[in-house]
């Protein structure tokens, strides 16, 4: 099944190379969508495909990057829109 979920990472995750390693993870699991930093330190993200790759995803997103110390995924459900070919970095 396709879904889509909106994502908030805090913690530090912004200047060890949260979205670039975001992007190579989402493109390994063959997703769709964009990552980008907020202006208050966090990294926001949306992710579309197939359900059981997303949670792979959020796997990963718990974690982040070795330099990386997530403290909170805050996680909304979307509906599914296909509104994304590709995964992206927004800056």
């Amino acid at each position: 099944m396709k879904i889509e979920l909106y994502v908030l990472i805090s913690g530090r995750v912004q200047g060890v190379w949260f979205r670039a390693n975001t992007k190579n993870k989402a493109d390994e699991l063959g997703l769709s969508g964009w990552v980008k930093n907020t202006i208050d330190g966090k990294v926001e993200a949306v992710f579309e495909g197939d359900e059981k790759n997303i949670f792979k995803m959020i796997e990963w997103c718990s974690k982040g990057p070795s330099k990386a110390k997530v403290s909170k995924i805050e996680i909304i459900k979307k509906k599914y829109s296909k509104n994304y070919d590709t995964f992206s970095i927004i800056y």
